[in-house]
């Protein structure tokens, strides 16, 4: 039923589409590595680039269908029968064409019309199943293909036995409501399950994913940190969050610990920072900085922690030395020090760091070290010239 999302399944495609992003070229020992961590995610399929593309690239899928993974290993090819042969003595489990079938690409790219399309696919799907793999083939560039031309190659694939079809927005124009109108009309038509990839270009990658499952689509591509060809696919961690906010028994079976793991691993191996914004894996992902906000999420966490932290192996930060830090926050602080504050005092204090804080953020070494001051200051005998006495650096710099 279209708005119920039943058994996701994840086609990671870190070592195909991720392969296709500017700053990747990964060696086969860091592919290993991260197909052991999908792996151990639990992600149901593993997508490499074709084994076509280099000799480097048919000794890297070797190596990885020899690893003996619970995931299963797919490739990614030309619909050829030439390709599919060399991809199915790679040893893999599965086979995922691809055709243009839009105007621009088929006028660009190869030239055919879609019988010719039918035929050559007609000759591939058959040699496949033939070989006892899982098939899928895919329209590349849906979104700017004929609807009409898209059900017409859908239902002859669909007749000719392939596991799913695939649905790409390719160059990630597409919206969420278009992917919802389209993915229905293939859902009509097609017995197979369905294949999402669906490219950022326009903000809309994790969105469009959500919108294909909830319209029917079985499969989704993601790759770890969204890197693909220009900027990216889904994210596998933003793909997560989606889910685990919708209904978390949707993500259950999978070790959502790993996350962060597997994207910091990946960012390291291409040099690149994990962008700021990456839901759950980010530095600043359970990061609370406005006192507003700390004053709600000290008292409980779900008043703007919409993720637990815990779940995906992280946890919350409460900034403290900045000019938005309110006097609950600082008094959260005090009482782990083990120092109470009177009302008057935490007013204080809390004037003192916005005061310095104005000037630069204080570390929270220093936000510490005024606390402590104060409380130092309320162990010592009275001063008869209270007007002398200030605390007020902190011993920071002035």
């Amino acid at each position: 039923m279209a708005g119920e999302i039943g058994n996701v399944r994840i086609v990671d495609s870190t070592l195909r589409e991720g392969e296709q992003f500017a700053q990747a070229h990964f060696t086969t020992a860091q592919k290993l590595e991260i197909a052991r961590l999908l792996d151990a995610f639990g992600v149901e399929y593993i997508e490499h680039t074709s084994p076509v593309a280099s000799p480097q690239s048919e000794r890297d899928l070797r190596a990885l269908v020899g690893l003996g993974l619970r995931a299963r290993i797919l490739t990614h090819t030309r619909c050829t029968l030439d390709d599919v042969r060399r991809a199915v003595d790679c040893g893999v489990h599965g086979v995922n064409l691809l055709f243009a079938t839009s105007e621009p690409l088929r006028r660009a790219s190869h030239g055919r019309t879609l019988d010719q399309i039918l035929e050559q696919a007609a000759a591939c799907i058959a040699w496949l199943r033939e070989a006892g793999v899982e098939v899928r083939f895919s329209c590349e560039d849906a979104f700017r293909s004929d609807v009409a031309d898209l059900l017409r190659i859908y239902s002859a694939v669909d007749a000719l036995g392939v596991d799913r079809v695939g649905i790409a927005d390719t160059v990630g124009i597409a919206t969420p409501r278009q992917v919802e109108r389209l993915v229905s009309h293939v859902r009509a038509a097609v017995r197979c399950d369905i294949e999402w990839h669906g490219h950022n270009d326009g903000g809309c990658a994790i969105a469009n994913a959500y919108a294909a499952l909830e319209a029917g689509a079985t499969h989704i591509d993601t790759t770890v940190l969204g890197i693909g060809e220009r900027n990216g696919i889904a994210s596998l961690s933003g793909l997560i969050a989606r889910l685990y906010l919708s209904d978390p028994a949707l993500v259950g079976r999978y070790r959502l610990e790993l996350l962060p793991r597997l994207d910091a691993r990946v960012a390291e191996m291409l040099g690149i920072e994990i962008p700021f914004n990456a839901c759950i894996t980010s530095r600043t992902a359970f990061t609370h900085k406005a006192g507003l906000h700390t004053n709600a999420v000290l008292r409980d966490p779900r008043a703007y922690e919409p993720l637990d932290p815990g779940v995906f192996g992280c946890s919350r930060a409460v900034l403290l030395g900045h000019r938005l830090t309110g006097r609950h926050a600082i008094a959260h602080r005090a009482q782990t020090l083990g120092v109470t504050l009177s009302d008057e005092q935490l007013q204080r204090i809390t004037r003192e760091i916005k005061a310095h804080a104005d000037q630069r953020p204080l570390s929270d070494a220093e936000v510490d070290a005024l606390i402590l001051a104060l409380a130092e200051e309320r162990r010592a005998p009275a001063n008869p010239h209270p007007e002398a006495t200030s605390w007020s650096t902190g011993g920071l710099p002035a």
